[in-house]
């Protein structure tokens, strides 16, 4: 079963619609073992669990934190990636992908609420925005 939900009542709700008994206190300490946390993309917040392919040693934490925290959408053009953010955050993303290990980018350039970053072209603008999407669900 796979769904976009955006609220633990969702959870249950769906998880009730498949005959198991659950109450919103387990969902929410089962969210939190999993560490499922709350992403927004394109406007709308969802659950998303970790990614397998997200390194768990702690190398992308926190540009992770920031695509979660203030990425509001992520559109690709060519080799350039546009990051829209919430108001005067465009900059602390810009910082924590500069500052992380993430290949195939050339360099990133951050105005209030919009960052471009110009990927290597052998990864692409969607490479890296997929890439960006799978560290921040992850």
């Amino acid at each position: 079963m796979e769904n976009v939900v955006s609220s633990q009542s969702e959870i249950v709700d769906l998880l009730i619609g498949e005959s198991h008994e659950v109450t919103q206190a387990t969902v929410s300490r089962d969210l939190h073992a999993l560490g499922a946390v709350k992403s927004r993309w394109n406007g709308r917040l969802r659950y998303v669990l970790p990614d397998d392919a997200t390194p768990s040693d702690g190398e992308y934490v926190i540009l992770a934190r920031a695509l979660v925290e203030f990425v509001e959408s992520i559109s690709v053009s060519a080799n350039l990636v546009v990051i829209k953010t919430s108001p005067g955050a465009a900059g602390v993303v810009a910082g924590a992908i500069d500052a992380s290990p993430l290949h195939g980018v050339l360099g990133t350039i951050a105005g209030d609420d919009t960052l471009m970053i110009v990927a290597e072209e052998q990864y692409g603008g969607i490479g890296l925005a997929n890439r960006l999407e799978q560290i921040g669900a992850g």
